[in-house]
């Protein structure tokens, strides 16, 4: 898509956006700030993860000192030719910073919905080593995590209350750490969609279908709204175009995107894809979650414009999951 059709389909996607901005907005939560901060780093290698980390977290300013912090990456099966996952350097460094900011502790945990074997899963991309040489900083399998009723927030889906794992319930500060990936049912898979991974498969099954037959966008805004994302971590050293978050092609994007806004974070990661974040439904419906529009952040860092790939996209209707049990409410 050349600069001319992204444009005329961004504006078409807007017109969209306002329409639904105004079906949904009364029922999400408002939680949108004044100035979002976003910083846009290059990042030439993983090799380079750790000086860029503490680069983007010093520009964006995390209030940790003394709380404890919840990692959440996105972890969803190992094979070391492709680049599915948060890789476990950006972590790991994140870790480590976050206790150089004096974070009184750190815990990586994530819910994949693929893999049952969590633990192979880590010990298999090498995050399991990374997170001993940080030290003082444990995984916890969020599948498998002892869980609390919460009430749900918006009236997106039918579900009146998510059973959520206590570790996750129980942090001060829940950073999103997610792959910059297109998905072929959501269009993107960032920092909102990878709230998906702490809905506990001990309680809901694999790969939590429960969330698609509420509707992809639903289910994502019904998360975030539940959940509070404090800030944002993004891995686009490697990212992910097409057939995505399992099936796509390798594209080397070369940057790190750390932000104090989710939403402000995957508009930013879209517009690095050349995707219209009008075009992307929940984060239309997730409008009062934060800032979509550039005019409300402070970008610092690297410029869109100079980072910036045309990202392939592939797309398949959600009717398409295969489910062998029929909806229930919960």
């Amino acid at each position: 898509m050349n600069r001319r059709n992204l444009l005329s389909a961004g504006a078409l996607a807007t017109t969209a956006a306002i329409s639904l901005h105004q079906q949904w907005r009364s029922s999400v939560p408002f939680r949108r700030k004044a100035k979002s901060k976003v910083a846009i780093l290059k990042c030439a290698s993983y090799e380079s993860a750790h000086k860029v980390v503490d680069e983007g977290l010093r520009l964006i300013e995390p209030a940790v000192k003394g709380k404890s912090v919840l990692l959440k990456p996105n972890l969803v099966e190992y094979s070391p030719d492709t680049c599915i996952n948060t890789h476990p350097t950006v972590i790991a460094a994140a870790a480590d910073s976050l206790y150089r900011l004096g974070a009184a502790a750190v815990v990586v945990a994530e819910g994949p919905g693929h893999v049952r074997d969590t633990e192979m899963l880590i010990e298999e991309c090498g995050l399991k080593k990374l997170l001993k040489e940080v030290g003082r900083t444990r995984f916890v399998d969020l599948n498998f995590d002892t869980p609390s009723r919460v009430k749900t927030t918006t009236s997106l889906t039918t579900l009146t209350e998510l059973w959520l794992p206590n570790t996750l319930l129980s942090a001060d500060v829940v950073i999103s750490m997610p792959k910059i990936k297109t998905h072929h049912w959501a269009g993107v898979t960032l920092s909102l969609k990878n709230l998906f991974g702490v809905v506990p498969g001990s309680v809901y099954g694999w790969p939590k279908n429960i969330l698609h037959w509420q509707g992809i966008d639903n289910s994502i805004v019904e998360l975030a709204s539940t959940v509070p994302i404090h800030y944002v971590i993004a891995d686009g050293v490697e990212a992910m175009e097409g057939n995505g978050p399992l099936h796509g092609s390798k594209r080397y994007l070369g940057c790190l995107v750390l932000a104090d806004d989710p939403v402000a974070a995957d508009a930013i990661c879209c517009g690095l894809m050349e995707i219209p974040a009008a075009s992307v439904v929940h984060l239309v419906k997730a409008d009062s979650l934060g800032n979509a529009i550039q005019s409300k952040m402070e970008v610092l860092g690297e410029s869109i414009a100079d980072t910036s790939q045309t990202f392939a996209q592939e797309h398949c209707s959600e009717s398409q999951i295969q489910t062998t049990t029929p909806p229930r409410r919960v």
